[in-house]
C-alpha cells in the first residue's frame, strides 16, 4: 500500500512492532517518539521532526494505555505540541483504554474516573480508536469519550477463529457474566455451545466461580473474556471446570494486562494454553490486531 505523506504515526519503542504492523496495513509512514526520563521521574519527549513545516496535517498517534498514569502525561505532550506546530487533525489509537472500570461512585467521595479521562482524550484528539473497552453500565463508547469519532472494536473474532484453529470442538465459557458478550460474538465465528460462569467477589483477589448447567466432562473447554488482570477470576474457573472433568482449559482473551504475578497464578490452576491479542505487547500475543484497527483508521483518515 502506498503510503499517505498527509499523514504520519508515532509511536514509542516498547510498542514499535504492533505500532508498525498497524502503519504497514494502513500505508502511513511509522516514526518514533524518544523517550527520556529523568532521575525525578518528569519525562522529556523528542519528536523526529524538528521543523513546524516537517508535520503532518494528521498525527495518528498509537499508545496502549496498560499502565497509563505516564502515558497519559506523554499523550498531553504529544497533542498540545502537535496543535501548537500546526497539526490539524489528532487521532488516538489506544488498543487498550485505561480507567474505563470506574464509572460510578460506590463509596462516598470516590472519584468517577471514566468520565474524566474519557473528557481528556476528548480534548486532545479529533477521533480515538480502541479495543473492547471495560464498558459496565454505558452502551457506547461516545458516552464516555465525547467524541464523534470514538471507536469502540472487539478482539472476539479475530480470537474465535484462532480458538476454531486450535481447539474446533471446544466449549466457549466466560469466567463471568460480563464476559458473556465476548462470548456470544466469538460462539457467531466457531458455532459452538457456549455459556457463562457466575462469579462471586469476595475482594480484589478473592472470588468463587459457580459453574453454568453445561456438561464440561471430558471436554475442551475455552474461557474467553476481554480482559485478565489479577488472573484470580480466570484461575478459580479454571480449577471449577477441570475439578468437574474438563479435559483442558485454555484462555483466550483481548487484553493481556497480568498484573504482578497473574500469569503464573492462571498456570498454577491448570491452565494450559493463553492466547491474546497484541493490544497489549506481551509472550501471550497470538493474535494481529492490525487489519482490524486499520479498517477502523481508514474510516477516520476518509478513505473508506
Amino acid at each position: 500500500m502506498s503510503r499517505d505523506r498527509r499523514a504520519m504515526l508515532l509511536h514509542f519503542a516498547d510498542e514499535a512492532a504492533a505500532a508498525r504492523r498497524l502503519a504497514a496495513a494502513s500505508g502511513l509512514q511509522a516514526l518514533a517518539v524518544d523517550r527520556h526520563r529523568f532521575p525525578d521521574d518528569e519525562l522529556k519527549l523528542t519528536l523526529p521532526f524538528a521543523e513546524k513545516g516537517a508535520f503532518p496535517e494528521t498525527l495518528v498517534i498509537y499508545r496502549s494505555l496498560d499502565r497509563p498514569n505516564d502515558k497519559l502525561v506523554e499523550l498531553l505532550l504529544l497533542a498540545r505540541h502537535a496543535r501548537r506546530q500546526g497539526v490539524g487533525r489528532l487521532l488516538l489509537v489506544a488498543p487498550y483504554l485505561a480507567y474505563m472500570r470506574q464509572d460510578i461512585a460506590f463509596h462516598p467521595g470516590e472519584i468517577v474516573s471514566q468520565t474524566i479521562v474519557g473528557g481528556f482524550l476528548a480534548e486532545l484528539f479529533d477521533g480515538v480508536v480502541t479495543v473492547d473497552p471495560h464498558l459496565h453500565r454505558i452502551e457506547r463508547l461516545e458516552q464516555a469519550i465525547p467524541l464523534e469519532h470514538a471507536l469502540a472494536l472487539s478482539g472476539a473474532p479475530r480470537l474465535a477463529e484462532l480458538v476454531a484453529e486450535r481447539r474446533p470442538a471446544a466449549l466457549l465459557l466466560g469466567p463471568d457474566e460480563e464476559a458473556g458478550q465476548w462470548v456470544a460474538r466469538a460462539a457467531e465465528v466457531t458455532g459452538g455451545e457456549h455459556g457463562v460462569c457466575r462469579k462471586v467477589r469476595h475482594g480484589d483477589r478473592e472470588v468463587s466461580i459457580q459453574l453454568p448447567d453445561i456438561p464440561v466432562a471430558g471436554r475442551e473447554v475455552v474461557l474467553m473474556d476481554d480482559v485478565a488482570s489479577s488472573g484470580h477470576t480466570v484461575a478459580r474457573a479454571a480449577e471449577a471446570l477441570l475439578a468437574a472433568g474438563a479435559d483442558s482449559v485454555d484462555v483466550a482473551l483481548t487484553h493481556a494486562l497480568f498484573a504482578e504475578d497473574a500469569l503464573a497464578v492462571i498456570r498454577a490452576a491448570g491452565v494450559g494454553q493463553v492466547w491474546s491479542t497484541d493490544c497489549i505487547a506481551h509472550p501471550s500475543n497470538a493474535i494481529d490486531m492490525a487489519p482490524v484497527l486499520a479498517e477502523a483508521l481508514a474510516r477516520l483518515l476518509g478513505r473508506r
